[in-house]
């Protein structure tokens, strides 16, 4: 019965993580670049139930030879193992807004692969695909966090001001200079980790990220005044959002019956009549 009582909770604290999760992709739809969570989760290893037994042998001694019966196996319950992101494209939307750059993926070499802006923040080196930045009042090109946007050399991108140009292929045009974007390449974009405000870190065992123009061998495309949206499904969350709930009550109910049975247990077995 305990065994049956730690499976049904296990269960419930899964979907309440689960449920967090679809929670921060429903917060997170209108946040330009943002990549959804989908949480991962993993059964506990499983028991092999036997029953005990025991045949007599015909012997002057009476000897009683035991005997193991299968009874089939027993899951032992459920996590949550981990909330990977969906690098998947999001939609493209135009905002009018000079300093706002989309980042759209052409061709790439690895199935996991994706393309990031590269920032400079106070821990190290960034990865992002939101492309929502401004120009701070030194006229570096920065994110809205104030993380400078760092240019192919791995310099911060002096604009001067809000007048400068971005064509396809990442170079900004500003009076003279062409700049081109640090634009960087993961082979497998779960490699990274998020760090929050559309960041993404590297993991300590990770892949370092390639110079997306003379490295990673793939197409892209910058489009100036566009952002790309998150590629969180709003419809879909929802319904998923429902079921999670669902499964959660379904576990309370099973927990609520195993502990009346234990109840019951300890107050009437033994009881004299």
């Amino acid at each position: 019965m305990l065994r049956g009582f730690y499976t049904a909770a296990s269960g419930m604290i899964a979907q309440q993580r689960r449920q967090e999760t679809l929670s921060n992709n429903i917060a997170n739809a209108n946040t330009p670049g943002y990549k959804a969570d989908d949480g991962s989760m993993r059964a506990f290893p499983e028991l092999l139930i036997q029953r005990m037994e025991s045949n007599d042998i015909p012997t002057s001694r009476g000897l009683n030879l035991p005997v193991n019966q299968e009874v089939g196996s027993l899951n032992t319950g459920v996590y949550m193992q981990e909330a990977i992101p969906s690098f998947e494209q999001g939609d493209v939307r135009e905002t009018g807004n000079e300093t706002d750059m989309a980042l759209v993926q052409g061709n790439l070499p690895d199935e996991e692969g994706s393309l990031f802006f590269t920032v400079q923040t106070e821990d190290g080196e960034r990865y992002t695909r939101n492309g929502n930045f401004t120009v701070d009042g030194e006229g570096f090109l920065t994110t809205n966090q104030g993380h400078y946007v760092l240019n192919q050399a791995g310099d911060p991108i002096q604009t001067g001001g809000m007048d400068f140009n971005v064509t396809n292929d990442g170079i900004l045009q500003v009076d003279d200079q062409e700049i081109p974007l640090g634009l960087s390449y993961s082979s497998n974009a779960n490699d990274l980790v998020k760090e929050g405000s559309g960041l993404f870190q590297l993991s300590e065992d990770g892949a370092p990220l390639l110079n997306a123009r003379t490295e990673a061998g793939v197409t892209f495309n910058v489009r100036q005044s566009f952002l790309e949206r998150s590629n969180v499904d709003a419809a879909r969350t929802m319904a998923d959002m429902n079921r999670t709930y669902r499964s959660f009550e379904m576990n309370q109910r099973v927990l609520k019956m195993y502990d009346q049975n234990m109840q019951q247990a300890v107050s009437q077995i033994g009881r004299l009549r």
